[in-house]
């Protein structure tokens, strides 16, 4: 299948690594042009670890090239970036292609129905609770594939287009794909900006003096505790709203195949296997500038919301805004645009459910 990739980091890279290594004939397309001129001049993309090869993924110069020639259309880049892509793909999207969103973040997927429900347009837009590949990006044609997920949480709006939907994902990416109840589970089910939350507080000195950390090893008892206590607040909304989630425990040892545990003992036992990972050599990172105001953000909503206030969320919205000398929240342009605020719960348990 032609799968067009809208991004050019490490998650981008990664999905075209795997996607042509399975056979697939993906295409990658970088908003601002400048990560994939190296790839467009012939220099080929060489992926390395969990996927492992020398791969030349086709190079779009505009996203409407990359949307109009594509089976499948890929949304792979930070939340921060999210609208601004919807925004530039939203006018090519043509009735019935499918779109698949890695990882969603703040009802992003509702904000891609708006757009194209103002067209009359209808497609499957399919929302993943993580990224079936991590890793990092070590030069502009290299990428380190840390892991392959074992398990990925799917959902679809609409929901109806949910068996549609886990075929084609199974189709791409293999048999890794876990059916969830609509946009609402998945809005629950992204881990990284609660454990981002702990790891990053807990270690930001590090991260400001720019020093060389192990991430797994960093995750202490003390830090593995926040982890829990924060995936507690978030399993509680679940229940509220009678869904069905994964645990943080589940997450890390199905993400990193290591044997069930707490959370610091599964990611020290990471650590020893040389899959730990390195945490953030600078403060100006995703796990705060895109976690705290697209994830953290919609989580402590959703609290609110249902009258189960998750208050370690939104203490860490608040601590890390004092520490940044700026409202975070303010960062997030999907949550304005959408007025979820002004939503009854009945009004957003409907636009999950079928979309604009």
């Amino acid at each position: 299948m032609r799968v067009s990739i809208l991004g050019a980091g490490a998650i981008a890279y990664g999905a075209a690594a795997y996607l042509a290594q399975a056979g697939h004939d993906p295409m990658l397309w970088s908003p601002s042009g400048e990560r994939t001129k190296e790839l467009a001049a012939g220099t080929p993309l060489t992926a390395t670890n969990a996927v492992d090869g020398t791969f030349t993924p086709r190079i779009a110069q505009s996203c409407s090239e990359a949307v109009e020639t594509a089976d499948a259309v890929m949304i792979a880049l930070p939340g921060y970036g999210h609208k601004h892509v919807f925004d530039a793909a939203a006018p090519h999207i043509r009735e019935g292609q499918p779109i698949i969103i890695s990882s969603h973040a703040s009802f992003g997927a509702l904000y891609l129905s708006k757009l194209l429900a103002a067209r009359g347009v209808r497609a499957p837009i399919i929302v993943w609770g993580t990224t079936v590949t991590t890793g990092r990006q070590k030069s502009p044609t290299e990428v380190f594939v840390a892991t392959v997920r074992q398990k990925v949480d799917l959902a679809t709006v609409p929901q109806s287009a949910i068996e549609e939907g886990h075929a084609l994902c199974t189709a791409l990416f293999g048999d890794r794909f876990v059916k969830r109840d609509g946009l609402l589970a998945i809005a629950l089910s992204n881990l990284n900006p609660q454990n981002h939350l702990a790891i990053a507080l807990l270690n930001l000195t590090r991260m400001e003096r720019g020093e060389t950390w192990g991430q797994g090893e960093n995750v202490t008892p003390t830090v593995g505790r926040l982890i829990e206590a924060l995936d507690e607040e978030r399993l509680a909304i679940a229940k509220t709203f009678g869904l069905s989630v994964r645990t943080v425990k589940e997450h890390f040892s199905l993400s990193f195949h290591v044997p069930m545990g707490s959370v610091s003992d599964m990611n020290q036992e990471m650590h020893r296997q040389g899959r730990g990972g390195f945490g953030p050599t600078t403060v100006n990172s995703r796990y705060v500038l895109e976690d705290v105001p697209f994830g953290l953000a919609p989580t402590a909503l959703l609290g609110r919301m249902v009258g189960t206030p998750a208050t370690l969320h939104e203490a860490g919205i608040t601590l890390f805004s004092a520490a940044y000398g700026r409202d975070l929240t303010r960062d997030n342009d999907l949550l304005p645009a959408l007025d979820l605020g002004n939503h009854t719960l009945e009004q957003l348990q409907s636009l999950c459910h079928s979309g604009f």
